[in-house]
Parts: structure tokens; C-alpha cells; sequence
């Protein structure tokens, strides 16, 4: 026979543990709603990346170095620290250099940001051309590159400055759009 003491132990017990378990029960579940990562994709991300773009016969017509690319959400990659090269093969002599750049997979263009500066290859320092922008929008597929915004050109010793400008990079013609000044230097 079980004395007064003894099943008032196991009643006050018996509780106990059924009142341990339902708090964990209850607590599990609160859990199981919060999961221990965001489930969302949040793409990926490379340092010190390289990409590669082709032209439509799938030849490498340029390569993009990177310092880091990140997917984003909507569809675009972002870079940071930027160089875009063109092939040797595709004998457009230009570089392109960039603080960020972003690339939508709806759109051909590249736009670049911040320090950007395209300089052509030339064989002789008085040929070179450099082009210094904060903004400018590159389609390296056309070789066409753009910008609205306040665009230095020097072209050996030569110097202009315009507001947007317009530049064929197959060619090594540059169409500037309006306030153009310049130092031209026999």
C-alpha cells in the first residue's frame, strides 16, 4: 500500500513532468516556425572574379576582373573594383576602370561608377586617349560607351571637357554633346 506521503509525491511529480513536457512541447513549436537560415536565395558572390563575355559567334570578345561580384535579387550582378578588357583577338585596344559596375541580365550595357577611365592602347604616348568620367554606360557587344554627365578626354597632350559624350570604340571616334572646352597644344 502506497502511504498518503508517498502518492502525494507521486501526484506532485507526475505534474511536474507533465508540466516540464507541455512547456517544451509549446516552446519546440515556436522553434519550428523560425527556421535557422532565410530560406529566400540570395544568389552568390566572388572574389577576385573574372567573367568572361563572348560575341555572337562565341569567340571572347572581353573579360570583366573584379575585386568582388555579388548577385543581387533583381537579376544584376555588382562589381567592385572594375577593369573590362576587350580581346586581343577582337583588336579594340581599349580598358575600362571603374569603383563599381552593375550588369542586368535584361541589357547588354555595363554601367560603370565612380573613377571610371577608358584609355585606348595607342603605340605611342602623344596617341593615347583617356577618358574620365563618374558615370558611364558601356555596351562592349557594339563597343559603344556613353555617358550625360561631365566627361574629361586627353589625347596625348591634348584636352577637352564636355557634358556627355558619345564614343565608338571600334573606330576611336568620340562625339562629345555640349559645353565643350578645351587646350589643344601644337
Amino acid at each position: 500500500m502506497i502511504s498518503p506521503r508517498n502518492a502525494a509525491l507521486l501526484v506532485v511529480m507526475t505534474a511536474a513532468a507533465l508540466g516540464s513536457w507541455y512547456l517544451a512541447r509549446s516552446d519546440r513549436s515556436g522553434d519550428s516556425d523560425a527556421q535557422p537560415y532565410d530560406a529566400v536565395h540570395r544568389g552568390y558572390y566572388l572574389k577576385s572574379a573574372r567573367i568572361l563575355g563572348t560575341g555572337e559567334n562565341g569567340d571572347l570578345l572581353y573579360e570583366i576582373d573584379a575585386e568582388r561580384a555579388e548577385q543581387q535579387t533583381d537579376k544584376r550582378i555588382e562589381f567592385t573594383d572594375v577593369r573590362i578588357r576587350y580581346s586581343p583577338g577582337s583588336a579594340i585596344p581599349w580598358t575600362v576602370n571603374a569603383d563599381a559596375a552593375t550588369l542586368s541580365e535584361d541589357s547588354p550595357r555595363i554601367t560603370l561608377r565612380g573613377h571610371v577611365r577608358a584609355t585606348s592602347n595607342a603605340d605611342s604616348a602623344e596617341n593615347e586617349t583617356e577618358i574620365r568620367t563618374q558615370y558611364l554606360e558601356l555596351d562592349p557587344e557594339r563597343f559603344v560607351a556613353e555617358t550625360d554627365q561631365r566627361v574629361q578626354i586627353r589625347i596625348g597632350a591634348r584636352s577637352l571637357t564636355a557634358t556627355g559624350m558619345l564614343a565608338s570604340l571600334n573606330d576611336d571616334r568620340i562625339e562629345l554633346k555640349s559645353n565643350v572646352r578645351g587646350k589643344i597644344a601644337p
